[in-house]
């Protein structure tokens, strides 16, 4: 009797009642609730009854949901491409719930600095002239960072389509990426070697291959909430891909098909083309004080603003002017003023010359738009904590996509994919790939 009125007695009892309840209720097919731990490689999808609200904020929703872990690496491809960035590493987490209709993400990064002015303008005062700031760092010869780069933060996750890319399965990201090499351009006469350095781009390895890549782009859908839908294909391989450098991308946005055949040397693939959406460069060159020399300067300004932004409605409901003017000295006129940069620093760099910021009163180097149609499938929203950014995104289980552009999850079937992070950058990101989503059932 007294080790039936004993704590051990108890202990034991009540484990062996816990296994036993466990081991009677586990299907081979089912999944456990997961706890708040963390995985390396695997993103689970937590079944949900309650959806979150994407408003970038943590709802308790999201509690139960297990994180993944990340560790976006800037890699070197080893032809200076990602010169200035290499070994760079962007840390955070992610976690996914679903729904019988849609599927949920949450991403957090650590980031110490908010980055989505991408190329402003700014007035030198030395020169005269205005000028965009760079999209990446800028170094000398000797390799010395000479200006610090005005990127944004992006944020991307790559999936393949229909199981249509079987690198895909062990490469994730990788699979479509590729590094150009030199070339002989016959286009010309006499026929020159391009070198090709520098340069590289998106293409799937076979004609039916196709990679969904959702992209969420400050100087895109941002602003409206949208994270914006791309896809990679063939683009005609390395055959051409290889013979147009820079220019030449496997990347496309959702809604474009091949139209044809270039009658140009490599003929490449053509595609068909849309309005403009997401976002328009803000420049334009007029003469100085009417007669002079050609130079750059911005299309649109909006007097005195703040914004990270200008936006197409911006311009049509004349909150954004249209610079008809620009003189000698730097003063740009539009219909019922002028701004003068040189007065104060408003518009021009200020703080160190290689890291300081440019002045308060912004104009982006951009005019932003929406995405539409099959661009815009991906509901969004993001907050700045001071520490990190906060992105949270769903998109339809299934899209109404017929031109096989989007990944299908309605099978709930594992999905292999890959993220990318860009910090204050343009081309040059860190690659976490081989990660897993699976659905708990």
């Amino acid at each position: 009797m007294k080790f039936f009125n004993s704590i051990k007695f108890w202990i034991m009892t009540t484990v062996v009642c816990l296994v036993g309840y466990a081991v009677s209720c586990t299907k081979n097919d089912q999944v456990i609730l997961p706890s708040a731990s963390e995985s390396s490689n695997v993103l689970l999808a937590l079944k949900t009854s309650t959806a979150p609200t994407i408003d970038g904020s943590i709802d308790a929703s999201w509690a139960n949901a297990q994180k993944l872990s990340f560790s976006a690496t800037v890699p070197d491809p080893g032809n200076g491409i990602f010169a200035g960035y290499i070994g760079e590493n962007y840390t955070g987490t992610m976690r996914a719930m679903y729904d019988n209709t849609s599927v949920y993400f949450l991403v957090e990064v650590e980031d110490r600095q908010k980055d989505i002015l991408r190329s402003p303008w700014y007035f030198n005062p030395t020169t005269q002239r205005w000028a965009v700031e760079p999209g990446l760092k800028q170094f000398d010869v000797n390799g010395k960072l000479t200006r610090d780069g005005f990127g944004e933060d992006k944020f991307a996750m790559l999936w393949d389509i229909d199981n249509s890319t079987p690198k895909f399965a062990t490469q994730t990201c990788y699979a479509s990426c590729h590094i150009y090499t030199p070339y002989l351009n016959v286009a010309v006469t006499p026929a020159v070697m391009v070198s090709n350095a520098g340069s590289g781009g998106h293409y799937t390895n076979g004609a039916n291959e196709k990679i969904d890549m959702w992209w969420l782009h400050p100087s895109r859908g941002f602003a409206y909430g949208i994270m914006d839908d791309n896809y990679q294909d063939w683009a005609g391989g390395p055959a051409v891909m290889n013979l147009v450098g820079g220019n030449g991308n496997g990347r496309h946005f959702d809604d474009l098909v091949v139209s044809g055949v270039s009658t140009t040397w490599p003929n490449r693939p053509t595609y068909t083309a849309d309005a403009t959406q997401g976002s328009a460069s803000n420049s334009q060159q007029l003469k100085l004080d009417g007669t002079g020399a050609l130079v750059s300067v911005p299309k649109y300004i909006i007097p005195a603003s703040t914004g990270d932004y200008i936006t197409v409605a911006d311009t049509a409901s004349g909150a954004a002017k249209l610079v008809t003017g620009v003189s000698s000295t730097g003063v740009l006129s539009y219909a019922g003023g002028s701004i003068d940069p040189n007065i104060g620093t408003g518009y021009q760099r200020i703080g160190d010359p290689v890291t300081g910021s440019v002045g308060p009163n912004r104009i982006p180097g951009y005019i932003m738009s929406p995405v539409l149609r099959g661009r815009a499938d991906i509901q969004m929203k993001a907050s700045f904590s001071g520490s990190g950014w906060v992105y949270e995104f769903k998109r339809a289980l299934k899209t109404g996509d017929v031109l096989k552009q989007d990944v299908d999850f309605s099978s709930l079937a594992d999905q292999p994919f890959g993220i990318a992070y860009w910090n204050k950058s343009n081309n040059q990101h860190g690659i976490h790939p081989n990660l897993l989503m699976k659905f708990q059932k």
